[in-house]
């Protein structure tokens, strides 16, 4: 099996891994965080991430509305231990759907197997680092035996479960998922994949190929002979399915990039491609350190979203920017949230609704697009 050498023996790799263990932050609730963002957290982008706190418990959470929250997940969250808060969302039934860049899932799953990602430092020789067979993920560590035997499980998997065919990438990461809760049980405390699986949260990437476990997918194709490929626009509809069965949309955008916009396209898929005004969303919250003068989507604010058809106008009140790293002010965030009085709701398992949803956004968009409708 062709792959890179793993490099030196462990015993020459342990001066780079001498740093404590990363662990998965599930947090608890605290009242002193909430004190501080409350009382201390009043202007700037501090003025921001408290507003961003106060949206979610007080309009997303709001009973009334029965918001679905979509959470997009951009840059290397899993790695720095951030997937804990992720799952303790989704134990609360705090969000009801995921869309993540494919290395967050694929780095979550080194936690489901129980391999260790070590703490380090950004002021390595890479070079040293790379003869000694170690990855680095800016100041995250770890040996390059966990991609090899992560890569062996993936592949290990796609073969024992005959995956062939086209799915979802919702469907792939469910059966994911259930595989590691019978492989490895426990793991659903671990693991944001394996946590999804159980509790009927769907997870999509957006860009499929673009990550370990896509290039392991194509592996399954290129050297299996096997036809199973992710397909995007089951993906693309299923998303807008879940949006348009919603009372109430919100996002919650974590960095930018491809999910960022792979949620928010849903809208516009909606009124522009379908025929079907949804209205845009009514709750938006980012954490971003992109800029909106580069004229990239990933710094694009709610406001531009409204022309669009993204953010519904009326929503802009409750839509919120907060300029900071994603590794600071999303723990902050949910212990905000988990801390209020509204920090747990019934899970509505969208998984397993999917079928039903898509099916109905079948229905409306044949209508709007019958001849009797031009």
């Amino acid at each position: 099996m062709p792959h890179r050498k793993p490099g030196a023996p462990r015993s020459k790799q342990d001066r780079y891994l001498r740093g404590r263990p990363i662990q998965y932050y599930r947090p608890r609730g605290s009242a002193e965080v909430q004190h501080l963002i409350d009382e201390g957290f009043q202007a700037f982008n501090a003025g921001r991430l408290s507003e961003a706190c106060h949206i979610f418990t007080d309009h997303m959470l709001d009973p009334k509305h029965n918001t679905t929250i979509g959470m997009t997940m951009a840059g290397a969250m899993t790695p720095a231990g951030l997937g804990g808060c992720v799952i303790e969302l989704i134990e609360r039934g705090l969000i009801d759907f995921l869309i993540s860049t494919g290395a967050n899932l694929y780095h979550d799953l080194h936690y489901a197997l129980n391999f260790t990602l070590h703490r380090g430092s950004p002021f390595l020789d890479d070079v040293d680092l790379y003869n000694h067979g170690i990855i680095r993920i800016y100041d995250v560590l770890f040996p390059a035996d966990v991609l090899l035997e992560t890569d062996a499980y993936l592949r290990d998997l796609l073969v024992r479960e005959n995956f062939t065919g086209l799915t979802s990438s919702a469907e792939f990461h469910f059966r994911l998922g259930k595989d590691l809760l019978i492989q490895h049980p426990g793991c659903e405390e671990y693991s944001v994949v394996a946590k999804a699986a159980e509790r009927g949260v769907p997870i999509y990437t957006s860009s499929p190929g673009d990550s370990s476990i896509g290039m392991n997918v194509a592996f399954h194709e290129l050297i299996n002979a096997k036809d199973f490929s992710i397909d995007p626009n089951r993906d693309v509809n299923e998303v807008c399915a879940i949006i348009l069965a919603a009372e109430k949309n919100a996002g919650v955008i974590l960095g930018g990039g491809s999910p960022k916009n792979f949620y928010l396209q849903g809208q516009p898929m909606l009124w522009e491609v379908y025929g079907i005004p949804k209205g845009g969303d009514d709750f938006f919250i980012q954490i971003t350190t992109d800029q909106v003068v580069w004229g990239g989507l990933s710094g694009a604010t709610p406001a531009e979203a409204v022309s669009w058809g993204k953010i519904n106008p009326e929503g802009l009140p409750h839509s919120v920017v907060a300029y900071c790293d994603s590794t600071i002010a999303f723990p902050l965030l949910c212990e905000y949230v988990v801390a209020s009085e509204r920090g747990r709701r019934p899970r509505k398992e969208l998984f397993h609704r999917l079928d039903e949803l898509v099916a109905e956004l079948k229905r409306q968009a044949r209508a709007t697009h019958s001849p009797s409708n031009g």
